[in-house]
């Protein structure tokens, strides 16, 4: 405790204590600073003793009356919420300093000194400095309460899509990852048809079902469940879920539109492939090149099926071509694609190399295409495809094959990748071999599509070191390296020791 007085001058006497009687320079109280400390205590009614609630699970503090922060010890924050709990009781005195004293980690003991000034008699300003404890005791917080009673979540957003490929899927996880959507998420769950995010608030939920629309063609339903129900403060406890049902139509899928859609998008042919789908839906025509865009609205008023599945796919051998040039479109035609060239090709089965059984089709890959290429397509004449559109069409103009994408060797693509995509941790009970499959085949659509890898983080790989031979160079796309980015981690950062004392 100090005592706050004016500076004597050189001409002002001493004075006596009117308690001890000890000469003293003048002051408005007229007694000495140790008379004056035991009359009186400008910390009183200030507790010495406090307790501060904390989480052990995830390791907040509790700010009354319902909110959980989390404070580093002799932090700003933890400072900020030891005084508010005295703010209270400092009304009457004006706060000066404030600052931590030392105590050990796991004694459960915050010491916290105080120093205040208030005005006593007769005007005089007396300083005071006091130490405050913090007893730190557990308290579960309602989070961390509901988790343990499995009854963690508010809100669920079900992503589903209802078809047998899962490129749509995998590309999706990649825009969450690079958009960090996933890090709000309680829980992410793997299911047969889709993935299920749980999240603590309706907040969250709508932030992830608003990116979905925006990013792939979807529609939404919203359902709410009463959980619990309080009559004497008329509050309701709901959970909500948000069902996210994306377009049955991965890339590379052959669809037939209905005569009034494709009528609609430039009068281009009904049969028609997927080239890739991320906000929309993009068409084009293998036989005009015609390209066009359908979004979610204008495929839930006029939907249409895939015909085909990718095990339902057969492999060609391309016996000979020819590219169109100038070719003329009707009136009303659409947009023609300017990345792929028109072409007429005659094809044969590999499984068929004894007979003499070919199939004249046209090709939207003449500009990748040659003589001897091996190609993946559908054999339309020795089908039975039911569909609704596609049986009601006139036989002439469904074509034999449709062929979709250029075949490469898989085990060499696999060799030389050296890079990797990064992926959510979510539940599953392990990943199948026809899902490992189709994880291939979209990592191969990344390297044949340009347009595609433009939303997705690619990280190279520093621990696989690509193979390469003179039989490895059959033209087979790859990703270069100025596209790709390197995968940071606290070891590169910090060095071996930073990352020790980090991960500490």
């Amino acid at each position: 405790m100090e005592y706050m007085q004016a500076p004597a001058t050189s001409s002002q006497g001493n004075i006596l204590c009117c308690t001890c009687g000890i000469p003293i320079p003048p002051n408005p109280a007229n007694m000495c600073v140790s008379c004056l400390r035991t009359t009186v205590d400008i910390s009183e009614g200030i507790p010495k003793q406090v307790n501060l609630h904390f989480c052990k699970q995830c390791e907040r503090y509790l700010q009354p009356p319902a909110s959980w922060v989390q404070c580093a010890l002799e932090s700003r924050e933890l400072l900020a919420l030891c005084l508010k709990k005295l703010k209270g009781n400092m009304t009457k005195v004006r706060l000066i300093d404030a600052g931590f004293l030392w105590t050990e980690p796991h004694s459960k003991r915050i010491k916290l000194k105080v120093t205040i000034q208030k005005e006593v008699m007769n005007g005089a300003i007396l300083q005071q400095v006091f130490v405050v404890e913090f007893v730190i005791q557990g308290q579960m917080c309602d989070d961390c309460h509901r988790v343990e009673a499995k009854d963690f979540w508010n809100s669920v957003v079900q992503v589903r899509q209802k078809t047998s490929h899962k490129k749509t899927f995998y590309y999706l996880e990649q825009l969450i990852l690079k958009h960090k959507l996933h890090q709000n998420a309680l829980n992410i769950k793997e299911i047969n048809e889709g993935i299920d995010f749980y999240y603590a608030t309706k907040q969250h939920a709508q932030k992830m079902v608003d990116f979905l629309q925006c990013t792939v063609p979807c529609r939404s339903k919203t359902s709410q469940r009463l959980i619990s129900h309080d009559i004497h403060s008329n509050t309701f406890n709901y959970k909500s879920t948000y069902s996210i049902e994306i377009v049955p139509v991965c890339k590379d899928n052959v669809v037939c539109l209905s005569p009034r859609l494709a009528q609609s998008l430039g009068n281009m042919g009904q049969v028609c492939v997927c080239a890739r789908v991320t906000s929309t839906i993009h068409l084009i025509d293998p036989n005009t090149l015609q390209i066009a865009e359908v979004d979610g609205g204008t495929y839930w008023r006029n939907p249409f099926n895939s015909l085909v599945s990718p095990r339902q796919l057969e492999e060609f051998i391309v016996m000979d071509t020819d590219i169109i040039r100038n070719q003329k479109l009707g009136a009303g035609a659409g947009i023609r694609s300017n990345k792929h060239t028109l072409a007429e090709v005659w094809v044969q089965k590999t499984s068929e190399m004894d007979t003499a059984q070919q199939y004249h089709c046209r090709t939207h890959l003449g500009h990748l295409l040659n003589i001897g290429d091996l190609v993946q397509g559908f054999d339309f004449a020795n089908s039975n495809v039911n569909d609704e559109f596609l049986n009601k069409m006139n036989p002439s103009h469904i074509p034999d094959v449709v062929l979709i994408k250029k075949s490469y060797n898989r085990s060499k693509r696999v060799k030389r990748r050296n890079w990797k995509l990064k992926e959510m941790d979510k539940d599953r009970e392990g990943m199948a071999p026809e899902d490992e499959r189709q994880y291939q085949d979209f990592l191969e659509d990344l390297e044949e599509d340009e347009a595609l890898r433009k939303n997705v983080n690619i990280f190279r790989d520093a621990s696989k070191i690509p193979v390469e031979s003179d039989t490895d160079d059959e033209g087979a796309p790859r990703i270069s390296l100025m596209e790709m980015l390197e995968d940071l981690s606290l070891t590169d950062a910090t060095g071996g020791e930073g990352a020790d004392m980090l991960t500490e």
